[in-house]
């Protein structure tokens, strides 16, 4: 009886190899990621990237950076959990708009949205001091857009 090949057990390859090529793969696939994130006509030149802590980001920023395709006014930041606290921050936000069932527009959903993230910084005390009334008012024109 013919035992068969299980590719990923080791048994047909070297594991330094399939190890070279997954981390080959995966430094590809940021660097084509990071190419078509930062060349997309609507986007503007990001001041800082924040990542998580995965090893294929820094050879493929790496070699962005010496193509010269790479914005060098960009900061990179690592952060080791970064999905938890991005999804922790927004937690509150998700849990009012979920049971709105979508927007009609773009306009209503900005609009919307920095109202909700507007409350929400208040609330945990991330605004400016907002000891009166005028410059919570001034504030929140400043973070709509309005002009006073």
């Amino acid at each position: 009886m013919e035992a068969k090949l299980n590719l990923f057990k080791w048994k047909q390859y070297e594991s330094a190899i399939i190890l070279l090529t997954v981390r080959w793969y995966l430094k590809y696939a940021a660097k084509c990621f990071f190419t078509k994130a930062l060349s997309s006509p609507h986007t503007q030149i990001p001041g800082v990237i924040t990542l998580d802590k995965n090893p294929a980001y820094p050879p493929a920023i790496q070699e962005l950076i010496n193509e010269k395709s790479f914005p060098k006014e960009t900061l990179i930041r690592q952060t080791k959990y970064l999905n938890n606290i991005v999804e922790q921050d927004h937690r509150f936000i998700k849990k009012i708009t979920k049971p709105t069932l979508g927007f009609k527009s773009f306009l209503t959903a900005d609009q919307t949205l920095k109202g909700i993230e507007a409350l929400h910084m208040i609330r945990k005390g991330q605004a400016d001091d907002n000891s009166t009334v005028l410059t919570v008012v001034e504030w929140l024109n400043k973070i709509f857009g309005l002009v006073a």
